[in-house]
């Protein structure tokens, strides 16, 4: 080729390359126009109203006076932060064991893939496809102190009805039970999905070794789905903290904030009051941030160790 010919084939290049990069950014701006108008502007107001003195006509017209960290000190010096916390704490907590250990359980006996083994797991998907309202809605029908099945199922063995969404003793064990429910699925998928690419050549191996099924079970199925049960659980914990809808449908909280954990804290301040209380509200939603990003960044963490 000569320098004649290479000259005009720099700036088609050139202009090749321009029109590559304005195509990438056609198809980047949807993304970023979404994560700014859903994400970054909702994090940024909600952090705005924490460190400000809003009430209802400050909020219209937006000149709230700037106070500092006042809200979240109001929000920690309250006499129900601690009790909250500990029902978000337990809320959270004992969702996560039960929903992990059950969906194992079914992910690992699915996973032997019997007859009517698909037809199962597609019914177990149904908790997780209806709305939350309608399932809420279902349970509170169900654990009814008069009228519900559950009750009706103990007064038919002789057992004592039990007040699960009337008493202050079993509100919060009633929203435990119906956020189980509900997210018994997801980790059902999730683990299911990790099962399938495990090799079949290493339980066989460990079956020549002489490995029944609980040590194949503890010394290969879960060392192997490690990272898969590593993130099931993170989502799981970010989605269980600011549950809402699922614990207002059915207590409201109650009775008496036995069930209230921050997600619910957080509305009853914000809206729940004759006098709304937008900035301590605001500061209670950015706790929920906070703990939340804690376990992400630790999960984080532990990745990159596994990897180096």
């Amino acid at each position: 080729m000569t320098r004649a010919e290479a000259a005009p084939a720099a700036p088609a290049r050139a202009a090749k390359r321009r029109s590559g990069q304005w195509a990438a950014w056609a198809f980047l701006a949807p993304v970023v126009i979404y994560l700014i108008a859903f994400y970054a502007y909702p994090l940024y107001r909600n952090l705005d109203l924490s460190l400000r003195h809003y009430t209802v006509r400050s909020f219209v017209q937006g000149d709230a006076p700037f106070s500092g960290l006042d809200n979240y000190r109001t929000v920690v010096d309250n006499a129900t932060f601690w009790p909250e916390f500990l029902h978000t704490v337990a809320f959270t907590g004992v969702s996560l064991v039960f929903q992990f250990s059950i969906g194992m359980a079914l992910a690992v006996f699915f996973a032997q893939n019997f007859r009517l083994s698909a037809t199962l797991r597609a019914l177990f998907l149904v908790p997780w496809l209806l709305p939350l309202i309608v399932s809420a809605s279902t349970w509170s029908w169900m654990l009814n102190s008069d009228s519900g099945v559950v009750n009706f199922a103990l007064r038919s063995v002789g057992i004592d009805p039990v007040n699960w969404l009337t008493s202050p003793s079993w509100a919060l064990t009633s929203v435990i039970i119906a956020n189980v429910w509900i997210g018994i699925p997801f980790n059902l998928v999730v683990l299911y999905s990790g099962l399938q690419s495990i090799p079949s050549e290493i339980y066989e191996a460990a079956a020549l070794d002489g490995a029944n099924g609980w040590q194949r079970f503890w010394r290969v199925t879960f060392p192997l789905l490690r990272p898969v049960s590593a993130i099931t659980l993170l989502l799981g914990l970010v989605y269980t903290l600011k549950v809402f809808d699922i614990i207002w449908i059915m207590t409201k909280g109650g009775p008496t904030d036995a069930s209230t954990t921050f997600a619910t804290w957080s509305y009853k301040l914000s809206f729940g009051t004759l006098v709304p209380q937008f900035g301590p509200g605001a500061a209670v939603g950015n706790l929920l941030i906070i703990m939340a990003l804690i376990f992400g960044l630790l999960y984080i963490r532990m990745q990159r160790k596994q990897v180096s």
